[in-house]
């Protein structure tokens, strides 16, 4: 495995590059409990953060907004879970995708997705800073019922995009790596009263409430709270359950305990919703 790590141990990354003139360009392909992709482009990097879907969904994808896996520079797994790994293998040997993930993921992913070529295994440890062409790259563990989950702080032009997602509570650490961000794509996992009344067996819901489960609604807003700054402008509210919540009650909710914190929900900043199966518009960060 190549190893291309720098150790980070600074609590947050502060740039000291010459600003680049271009915007750092999302969209998230996928998200939910099915699936999540999201695309990022910078002046001269493609990337995906996780493959969760077939490599033919992810195609198809990419092509609603306008590009195609053969521009992708390179493909960042968050866990090894299927709704994030499972298209990695087979779009890193058809387009010759550098993957990058953490040595205990690749472990527990190696069978999942099949062989990859020595020269595309990248490792990327939790808790450190890794350059991809002209972006920076932030790795945080998460709390997850996964080997070692981590998520990525997005950083270029001095703006930052966080995604964070599958995880039961945000530690004060990662609070600190993520707060102010210019963007995020959060975990709005789970409605608690659709999911305490729904049809999952009790052992389910309790490992989705645990704190190596993933974040409700609520957990989402009261963290949010607590992380939105004056930067802040795109809060995109991700990996929503189709079977135990809603789009419209996942903002509703949101924004709801927001204003109760006295913030200025869409004038300020834009909750905005994403899909399991249709990709957001491109929006520069």
């Amino acid at each position: 495995m190549i190893s291309l790590n720098k150790n980070y141990n600074n609590k947050s990354f502060i740039k000291q590059k010459i600003l680049k003139k271009d915007n750092l360009k999302i969209s998230v392909l996928a998200s939910g409990s099915t699936g999540n992709v999201t695309y990022i482009e910078s002046e001269k990097e493609k990337l995906l953060i996780d493959a969760g879907l077939s490599g033919k969904k992810i195609e198809e994808l990419l092509n609603q907004i306008g590009h195609s896996l053969s521009e992708i520079d390179g493909l960042l797994i968050t866990h090894e879970h299927n709704d994030h790994s499972h298209g990695a293998g087979v779009i890193s040997r058809k387009y010759d995708i550098p993957i990058y993930a953490n040595k205990d993921t690749w472990n527990a992913m190696g069978k999942l997705i099949g062989n990859i070529k020595l020269q595309n295994k990248c490792d990327f440890e939790n808790n450190s800073l890794k350059t991809i062409g002209d972006i920076d790259i932030e790795s945080f563990r998460v709390s997850h019922d996964a080997v070692n989950p981590q998520f990525y702080a997005i950083h270029y032009n001095n703006k930052t995009f966080v995604i964070i997602s599958d995880t039961g509570y945000i530690s004060d650490y990662v609070q600190g790596v993520i707060k102010n961000a210019d963007g995020y794509l959060f975990e709005c996992n789970h409605d608690l009263e659709m999911l305490r009344s729904g049809q999952y067996p009790w052992s389910l819901k309790r490992r989705i409430m645990s704190d190596t489960g993933h974040l409700s609604n609520i957990d989402a807003a009261n963290y949010l709270s607590k992380l939105i700054g004056n930067k802040t402008k795109n809060i995109f509210l991700g990996h929503l359950s189709q079977n135990n919540n809603q789009k419209d009650l996942a903002k509703i909710t949101v924004s709801s305990i927001l204003k109760e914190h006295d913030f200025n929900v869409d004038n300020d900043f834009i909750l905005r919703n994403t899909d399991f199966d249709k990709p957001t518009d491109i929006m520069d960060i």
